[in-house]
């Protein structure tokens, strides 16, 4: 293979790559569509022209066939007449409009074949076109449907799911750490103060019981008379101590026990 041989086929293959880049089936499919449409006029003006030609070979015949029967009323009136020179004259012009008026009547056949033929090939184009077109506008929707895919399929190759999947399971334990911070951090101070409360209530409470017990234990004479009732409660912020608050009792129930 010669070198210019290679030289071209690499041109062709290259402008031909090139071509079906840049080439784009929706703008060709309609343009196609306006080519076709565009033919309709021009065909209509050669199915006229047509269509005139049979119109005036008809105009012809008829007069022909006018002049045929007027040459041959002057024939008829020459001969009366005993003008033999001038119904010889007529008769001459007769043979030729007679001879025109076959030749016109056969042309006026095929004018009116071809007629036929250019309306019925008028009318087969535009069946053909209105196909065509319903065709290209199908392709052309099929077109643009495949060029949304290809954009969609363009994007999700560029969509890293994997990358974003972690992305969003990082976020969410974090978030979750957060959440589960702040209900513990809810609930422990909850539990703080309930618990506080708690302490305080059952430390007036048992103020409360000793303060009673105290006050029975006088009432019957089990205390001692230099021990004031109230001697031993609890002052804020104290803490009483079980040995001082049991001695006298204990020292009261042993001199019951003697003196029984």
């Amino acid at each position: 293979m010669g070198l210019w041989s290679r030289l071209t086929r690499v041109f062709r293959a290259s402008t031909g790559a090139a071509l079906d880049r840049i080439e784009n089936p929706e703008l060709v499919l309609q343009q196609t569509i306006r080519d076709m449409r565009d033919r309709v006029p021009e065909l209509n003006n050669s199915v006229a022209q047509v269509m005139a030609t049979e119109r005036l070979l008809a105009r012809n015949k008829d007069n022909l066939s006018k002049q045929v029967v007027d040459l041959d009323s002057k024939i008829k009136a020459s001969v009366k007449m005993g003008r033999d020179d001038i119904a010889t004259a007529y008769i001459g012009q007769l043979q030729q409009a007679q001879l025109d008026l076959e030749r016109t009547d056969a042309q006026l056949e095929h004018a009116g074949l071809a007629s036929k033929q250019a309306l019925k090939a008028r009318d087969n184009y535009v069946l053909n076109m209105k196909k065509r077109s319903a065709e290209a506008m199908q392709l052309i929707s099929a077109a643009k449907q495949a060029k949304l895919q290809e954009q969609l399929a363009q994007t999700m190759e560029s969509f890293n799911i994997g990358d974003d999947a972690s992305t969003f399971n990082e976020m969410r334990e974090k978030i979750d750490r957060r959440v589960a911070a702040a209900e513990a951090k809810l609930q422990l101070g909850a539990a703080s103060v309930d618990n506080q409360m708690a302490d305080i209530e059952r430390e007036a409470m048992d103020i409360q019981l000793h303060d009673k017990l105290l006050e029975y234990k006088q009432q019957m004479g089990l205390l001692g008379s230099g021990t004031p009732g109230g001697s031993k409660q609890i002052g804020a912020g104290g803490e009483a101590k079980s040995d001082d608050v049991l001695d006298p009792i204990i020292v009261n129930d042993a001199g019951n026990n003697r003196t029984n």
